[in-house]
């Protein structure tokens, strides 16, 4: 009788990407069950020039990565808003939350606003406050002192539900 492999747990960074705030959640899964591993933001001041404020957050996202030591990163796909200067600089920001866990030969799935919102809360158009709840039921340890690192937990375990359908899809583009 043969025993199926053991997965042994994989854990998880999902990135909430923001010129002021980029959020943070490090998660683990193991089969079926989620644990809280860690979670915060980085901050760069808002006085610093743009590149200084982007630099600010790739150093403070490879430290995360050197501290946690995530497997797979997950970063949440830019919405198009009305105010298009905003929205290049915000493109910026999630080009480096991309890019820094690429450096560490971390794969970086993408996933919408609105299918964050579907996976933990059941609803595509779920407020902050839903998710914030949903988050406690799922993650009960959590305490994350942002809305932004709130966020970055909700990408994280969007991407634990769908890492095998996304795994499964990156491996037919890339064939």
């Amino acid at each position: 009788m043969t025993h199926p492999p053991i997965r042994p747990p994989v854990r998880i960074i999902g990135i909430d990407p923001g010129l002021r705030r980029t959020g943070w959640g490090v998660i683990e899964i193991d089969g079926n069950r989620l644990t809280y591993i860690g979670c915060g933001s980085v901050e760069p001041p808002d006085n610093l020039p743009l590149a200084s404020r982007l630099l600010g957050i790739h150093e403070g996202l490879a430290k995360v990565l050197g501290d946690f030591q995530p497997a797979e990163a997950a970063v949440e796909q830019t919405f198009v808003n009305k105010d298009g200067v905003a929205t290049l600089k915000l493109g910026q920001a999630r080009g480096i939350a991309m890019m820094t866990p690429a450096m560490f030969g971390i794969a970086v799935a993408e996933y919408a606003p609105n299918q964050v919102k579907k996976t933990v809360v059941g609803a595509g158009h779920a407020d902050k406050n839903q998710i914030q709840v949903m988050l406690k039921i799922l993650l009960p340890k959590a305490e994350p002192k942002s809305a932004d690192a709130a966020d970055a937990l909700a990408i994280a375990i969007t991407h634990a539900h769908h890492r095998q359908s996304t795994a499964l899809r990156l491996k037919v583009v890339g064939a």
